[in-house]
This record gives structure tokens, C-alpha cells and sequence, in this order.
């Protein structure tokens, strides 16, 4: 994609959605899994290929067209009854329940929100007057139920977006990222009518989407900054290529038991050979558009904002997915499934906050 548009692999931010009934690629692990005769891929690669392909083409196809972009707007919705903390604690402080995708039953539907982030955060530019593009970030799992259709899906969020794209036709695109959304999902809100719920769910997502925009205001734009960070982050110690290529082998297991060690095969693989996650900011007038790796929790999301008070400060997670979940320090004392299988130790923590940091401080013009 880079190449298509005649710039540097830096200077390219490519995000996920991260609906779960899609597909989940990583080659070196593919590689890995298909090594083994009785494991069946776990991505086409034929079909990824094209995948990139038509990217490649589209881009090219698009540096053609190109549109001045002379002012940005800014504006944020509270999201209701969509977003819920799927970490619940117990009275020692450690993970107790788990709220899954799936729906909750009445004890686990009765708690709070647990810590999240309520506001859908909108950026558009402008041609002048004719808004050209609005990215809409959230942070939730975009997922009303997992894998029980056998196809892929956009989700709720993916028919909210698509609503607001009929409303305003061709001239806006609207793009829909998922924040950090690691420990949340919609599971206080989620029920057993499965396709009334996914309505019910897109509907207030559409709801604060169009909020959003309706307060709009754009202004000109006065200043432009992409800046990067590189982040390395440790894996955990337990973690032995040696283990990880026998559980890989183990016919005993079951097949997502050895598909998972592929991916932390393939994580310690990259490290070994230093290549690190690219976190970018889009900084433009007062507004920052965030791009993280993996499945950050939505602290990261909430620290960025306390970082840069007096920007807007929208996040998109799931870019690189090398590293999977990356909690914060404190949640790996805590226990519970994310934290068991993040491929990065404790100090992820510091690292990223870090960056953060960087990416956030004193934006010059440019």
C-alpha cells in the first residue's frame, strides 16, 4: 500500500475492525500450522493475496483522484448500552467472572459498566465545504455473537456505518475503527434473541454516530503532524520456541490448542529478529488520531486522553496484531483470559505509555 501511494511503510496506518466471524491472518503462523499434515490453514492465502492485491490496485486507482483536504471537524456522542468491562473483579482483587460474548445472565447483566470509555469520537475532514471523510472511533468488541453462522460478517458496528454511507451517499466515506478494546465487549447488553440484539446494539451505535456528526463545525486547517514511535516489548518469560513447535505437533490437543502456540511461535520469531510494532499519531489542528498495535486495554485509551487534555484525542486499536492482548501492569496480578494469553510481559506497560507519551507531547506545525 505503500508503494501504491509513493510513500514509506511508516507513514501507512492499517487498522482491523476485529469481528470475530472473520478472518485472522498471520502467515508465519499459517506457516507453521500447515507444516503438521493433520492441521488444517488457518487463512487462504490465495485469497489473502488477492485481498492485498485489490488494496494495492485501489490505491493506486486513488492517488489518481486525489482531493484537497482544506478543514477538519471534531465531536464526540456518549454510546448507551453498548460497552460493558468484561473483567470483573472479586474481593481479593482478581479476575472473577468473566463477561463473554455470549449472553449474560442476569447476575453478570445486574453489575456496573466496570471502567470503559462511553464516547464515540468523530473525525472528519473537509474539501471546503463537502465533507470528504468520517472516521468514527469506539471502543468495544464488535461483536453481538461469535461464530455461529459460518461467514463473515461485519457486525453491528459494520451496519451502523453502513447506515450513516446511505444516508450521506458518495460524497462522505465513513470508516468505522475500534479502540482499545481489549477488556471490553457488549456483554452486559447482549441477550438470547441474537438478531434482534444485533439491531438493537447497531441501532445505538448508529444513534451516536449520527449525534456525533450533527455537531460538526469544521474549521481551516492550520497545522499537520504524522508522527511514529517503535515499540519491542518483551514476551513473558514461560514462553520456549522449543514448548510452543511441540504443542504445535501434539495431535493429542485439540486443533485451536495447537494454532494458538503457531501465533506465539510467530511473535518470539519476530522478536528474535528485532522487528518492532509502528504506533502512529495524526495530529491536525487540535485533533490526534491515535494508531495502536494489538488488543490494548481501554486504559491506554483513557491514559492518551489525560496525556493531551486540550486535543481531541480519538484512538483506533488493532493494527499490528503481533503481541494479541496487551493489558495494562496491574491486570496481569488480576488473572483472567487476557492476560493469559498475551504474548508480552508486564513491562508492556511502561513501554507503551511511553510512546504514548511521545506521540502526544507538544505537536509542532508542519
Amino acid at each position: 500500500m505503500a508503494d501504491a501511494a509513493g510513500t514509506t511503510p511508516d507513514r501507512v496506518a492499517v487498522q482491523c475492525v476485529h469481528q470475530h466471524d472473520a478472518p485472522f491472518v498471520c502467515l508465519d503462523a499459517n506457516h507453521a500450522v500447515t507444516a503438521q499434515p493433520d492441521l488444517p490453514p488457518i487463512v487462504d492465502v490465495s485469497f489473502f493475496r488477492k485481498c492485498l492485491d485489490r488494496a494495492r490496485d485501489a490505491v493506486r486507482q486513488a492517488v489518481q483522484k486525489l482531493r484537497p483536504v482544506t478543514h477538519v471537524a471534531v465531536a464526540q456522542a456518549r454510546v448507551q448500552q453498548v460497552a460493558s468491562n468484561r473483567r470483573i473483579l472479586g474481593s481479593d482483587g482478581r479476575v472473577w467472572r468473566n463477561r463473554s460474548v455470549a449472553p449474560s445472565g442476569d447476575d453478570l447483566r445486574s453489575l456496573p459498566d466496570g471502567v470503559i470509555d462511553p464516547w464515540l469520537k468523530t473525525i472528519a475532514l473537509y474539501d471546503q465545504t463537502t465533507r470528504l471523510v468520517a472516521c468514527h472511533y469506539y471502543a468495544v468488541h464488535p461483536i453481538s455473537y461469535c461464530c455461529q453462522e459460518g461467514r463473515v460478517s461485519s457486525e453491528f458496528v459494520g451496519w451502523a456505518r453502513r447506515m450513516m454511507q446511505q444516508h450521506d451517499g458518495p460524497d462522505t466515506t465513513h470508516i468505522y475503527f475500534t479502540g482499545c478494546a481489549g477488556n471490553q465487549n457488549t456483554g452486559k447488553y447482549n441477550s438470547s434473541a441474537i438478531k434482534e440484539n444485533r439491531r438493537r446494539l447497531a441501532e445505538r451505535m448508529l444513534a451516536a454516530m449520527q449525534q456525533a456528526t450533527e455537531k460538526l463545525r469544521p474549521e481551516p486547517i492550520e497545522s499537520i503532524v504524522w508522527r511514529t514511535e517503535r515499540l519491542l516489548p518483551p514476551a513473558r518469560r514461560e514462553f520456549s520456541l522449543e514448548g510452543l513447535r511441540e504443542q504445535i505437533a501434539d495431535r493429542k490437543r485439540r486443533v485451536v490448542h495447537r494454532n494458538r502456540p503457531a501465533f506465539t511461535l510467530a511473535w518470539l520469531e519476530r522478536l528474535r529478529k528485532r522487528l518492532p510494532l509502528e504506533l502512529s499519531a495524526l495530529h491536525i489542528n487540535q485533533a490526534t488520531a491515535l494508531h495502536l498495535p494489538g488488543e490494548p486495554f481501554v486504559e491506554y485509551q483513557l491514559r492518551a486522553q489525560v496525556f493531551a487534555p486540550d486535543r481531541f484525542v480519538a484512538v483506533a486499536g488493532y493494527g499490528d496484531g503481533g503481541p494479541w492482548y496487551i493489558p495494562t501492569a496491574e491486570a496481569y496480578a488480576q488473572g483472567g483470559y487476557e492476560v493469559n494469553v498475551a504474548f508480552s510481559d508486564p513491562r508492556i506497560d511502561p513501554m507503551l505509555t511511553q510512546c504514548l507519551f511521545k506521540l502526544l507531547e507538544g505537536p509542532a506545525a508542519s
